[in-house]
C-alpha cells in the first residue's frame, strides 16, 4: 500500500512536471516541434525491426507525438481499457484504423480490435530518472501490465524537461530498459 506521504510526493511531482511540460511544449519553436520525435534513433532501430508488435500510445494533450517515428513499422498495438479499471490490455492498430473514446476520455481501438501482447512498448510518462524510474499518470495501468509481461521490454517517451534526479519508487512501480526524449536516448537497463 502507498503511504499517504509518498502518495503526497508524487501528486505533487506530478503537477509540477505537468505544468514544466505544458510550457515546454508550447514555448517550442515550429522547427524543433516539427522535428521532435519524428526520426527513429539509430540505437533503437534494430530493437524496434526485430520486435512486433510494437506498443504505441495516441499523445494525450502535450505528451510527444511518436506514431510519426513508428510509421514505418509493420505491426503497432495501441493500449486498451474496456472499462474504468485496473486492468489494460493491447489492440491491434494501424495508421487509418478507427478510434474510439476510451473510459477516459483518451482514444483507444475499438473493441472489436484484435487483442495482442506487444513484443515492445513505447509508454508515455509525467517524469524520469536516469535509472528507469518513471512517474506515470498514477492510475498505475503500464505498472500493472509490466508486473504481467516482465519480460516485454519499455520505453518510456517524454520531453528532455520531464527528468528528474530520482522518481520516487514504492514496490510496484516498474523501472524502464530505456527512455526516449527530443534530445536523447537513454539506455537504463541490458535488454535493449
Amino acid at each position: 500500500m502507498l503511504s499517504d506521504d509518498l502518495a503526497q510526493q508524487k501528486q505533487h511531482l506530478r503537477e509540477r512536471l505537468r505544468f514544466r511540460r505544458k510550457h515546454f511544449v508550447a514555448n517550442l519553436d515550429a522547427l524543433a516541434r516539427l522535428a521532435a520525435f519524428r526520426a527513429l534513433p539509430a540505437p533503437l532501430a534494430a530493437p524496434v525491426a526485430g520486435h512486433a508488435p510494437v506498443a504505441a500510445y495516441i499523445p494525450w494533450g502535450d505528451e510527444p507525438d511518436i506514431l510519426p517515428m513508428l510509421a514505418d513499422c509493420p505491426e503497432l498495438a495501441l493500449p486498451h481499457h474496456a472499462a474504468r479499471v485496473e486492468a489494460m490490455d493491447f489492440r491491434r492498430w494501424a495508421p487509418g484504423d478507427p478510434l474510439v473514446k476510451g473510459p477516459w476520455s483518451t482514444r483507444q481501438p475499438a473493441d472489436i480490435a484484435e487483442m495482442v501482447r506487444p513484443a515492445l512498448i513505447f509508454c508515455p510518462l509525467v517524469g524520469f530518472d536516469r535509472n528507469g524510474g518513471r512517474l506515470g499518470q498514477g492510475g498505475g495501468h503500464y505498472d500493472r501490465y509490466f508486473a504481467r509481461f516482465p519480460d516485454v521490454p519499455r520505453i518510456g517517451v517524454g520531453w528532455s524537461v520531464q527528468e528528474i534526479d530520482a522518481v520516487p519508487a514504492e514496490p510496484t512501480d516498474i523501472i524502464l530498459d530505456a527512455i526516449l526524449t527530443e534530445q536523447e536516448y537513454i539506455v537504463t537497463g541490458d535488454r535493449l
